[in-house]
């Protein structure tokens, strides 16, 4: 399995996908969206509350975990930690939901409160009664429920069987406590691999694709450079680089070192927001924002079709909690790679807890920061939100912030970063799962990452509706993902349990 590009199964299925992918939007443009379209809305509607339900337990019961005596256990048989508190945050800060948090950051609170009131609140859109349900609703998207999926009750099951077991880091790892060596081989490990490759790559191939749109037009608007096609590839030419060149030196180097450097960048734009921004403003508004996040909490997570519009739920919540879902096995598997040596209640409150409560300080930053400013007059947003440009709301909000146009620059570059540790750090981690090795060759880094870039070049070329149709298609991608996940509600616990006693910390 670790000659090559690794297990042929994953392999085949996977470069399949996006061959087929491909050809049919070459073919029948029409045909493919209409396929993923049907697909997509028979999901949202047959089987978001699924997977709302999938994400619900997954967080409370690694909570539950978390607070045990078996979570002083430390994984993978180190007693001290492979690397400092500082870059192990880092790390997970910016790989998991990195490029989609930050794309999402400044529109996402601003569509809330000026195009569609959430749901679960009355006030009136565009009103400063408003401002605290935009900022909940996504918290709620962003929050607590989406980083629990990709790195607690799945790490735990990982840990156990790779550390112990000697099992290796990929998706069927999940599965082996249930069907033992029959998962471990052949077409039904490969199968259960490749589907949840195919989730990531849709689901990473379009914040890929989406970011050269975004830069372009940034350049375009900052510096009047032309926004083609041209200037989108030569944009996807250096992510590409940069994500490549940072995945085929490692974790330990160029990961690391985006992510640090990542994390100092974001702190600084943070720190200018908000001593040079609305400081007022922000600090009232992430109060009663988190405040009404708290205590509209299950109303917003078990929100389904028959109480809010249907096109909301499908295009919002479900979209989210399905991406998120596409993305949890492979997010496991990075996070139990990089976790060695802490204990099972640093993890879990590491990825559960500290870092939504920073993604929700960084939504209020940005989304805040353009809610104040879409209330004051000074920017109008409502018709590009309206039609889901969220390119133009990043940027907008970045030159309505003091130092306007430096600012907007290092947005742009913030940004295009956290797309690239996003793209370097599943890179690598699709190479663990088609090799079968935590430390895959640095060839096969290279091949999945220039896949990524290469298919999002094509999808471009073809217009960026074919991106947007591939983004869509990670919530067809859940539902198999889903049934790869589902199992750890129980097998978490149990692994943490053995782990603790392996460590004579419990009977």
């Amino acid at each position: 399995m670790n000659a090559g590009l690794g297990d042929p199964w994953v392999l085949g299925i996977s470069a399949g996908f996006v061959i087929a992918f491909v050809a049919l939007s070459i073919y029948d443009v029409n045909l493919l969206s209409a396929l993923v379209s049907d697909g997509f809305a028979w999901t949202a509607k047959y089987l978001g509350s699924f997977f709302q339900l999938i994400l619900l337990l997954t967080f409370f019961i690694a909570i539950a975990v978390a607070a045990t005596p078996a979570a002083s256990a430390k994984m993978g048989n180190l007693d001290q930690p492979e690397m400092s508190t500082f870059k192990w945050v880092s790390i997970i800060m910016c790989t998991l939901l990195a490029g989609g948090g930050v794309f999402f950051a400044a529109g996402g609170p601003v569509y809330h409160f000026i195009a569609q009131s959430p749901p679960a609140f009355s006030a009136e859109t565009g009103t400063a009664a408003a401002v605290h349900g935009a900022l909940a609703q996504s918290f709620m998207h962003w929050g607590f429920l989406a980083w629990a999926i990709l790195g607690s009750l799945t790490s735990l099951v990982l840990v156990h069987a790779h550390y112990t077991h000697g099992k290796p880091l990929q998706p069927r790892t999940l599965l082996f406590p249930i069907f033992g060596e029959r998962v471990m081989r052949g077409a039904f490990g490969g199968l259960v691999d490749a589907v949840c490759v195919i989730a990531v790559v849709a689901g990473t191939v379009g914040p890929i694709g989406f970011l050269a749109t975004q830069v372009a037009y940034g350049l375009n608007v900052l510096f009047d450079v032309p926004d083609t096609y041209g200037t989108q590839l030569a944009v996807l030419v250096v992510l590409g680089a940069i994500y490549v060149t940072s995945a085929m030196t490692g974790i330990h180097r160029g990961i690391q070192f985006l992510s640090r450097m990542n994390v100092y960048l974001a702190l600084a734009i943070g720190a200018v927001i908000f001593i040079f921004g609305p400081t007022l403003f922000l600090m009232n508004a992430y109060l009663q924002g988190f405040g009404a996040y708290v205590s509209n909490f299950f109303q917003m997570a078990t929100m389904t079709a028959q109480t809010a519009p249907d096109w909301w739920m499908k295009w919002w919540t479900v979209f989210f909690f399905a991406w998120f879902l596409g993305y949890g096995p492979l997010m496991a598997l990075f996070v139990a790679r990089i976790s060695r040596g802490r204990t099972i209640r640093e993890m879990i409150v590491a990825v559960a807890i500290l870092a939504p409560i920073a993604s929700t300080i960084w939504f209020t930053l940005l989304g805040g920061s353009g809610i104040h400013y879409q209330l004051a007059g000074a920017i109008d947003l409502k018709e590009a939100l309206t039609n889901f440009q969220f390119d133009v709301a990043t940027l907008t909000v970045a030159q309505a912030l003091p130092l306007g146009t430096l600012m907007a620059v290092a947005i742009l570059v913030l940004t295009t970063i956290f797309v690239a540790t996003t793209g370097d750090s599943m890179s690598y981690t699709i190479s663990m799962v088609a090799t079968g090795h935590d430390q895959p060759s640095r060839l096969v880094r290279a091949f999945w990452g220039v896949m990524m870039a290469v298919m999002a070049a094509i999808l471009l070329f073809m217009g960026s509706g074919q991106v947007s149709a591939l983004q869509q298609f990670i919530v067809i991608t859940a539902i198999p993902v889903s049934l790869v996940i589902l199992p750890s509600l129980w097998l978490g616990p149990r692994a943490a349990y053995q782990m603790a006693q392996e460590q004579g910390l419990v009977r």
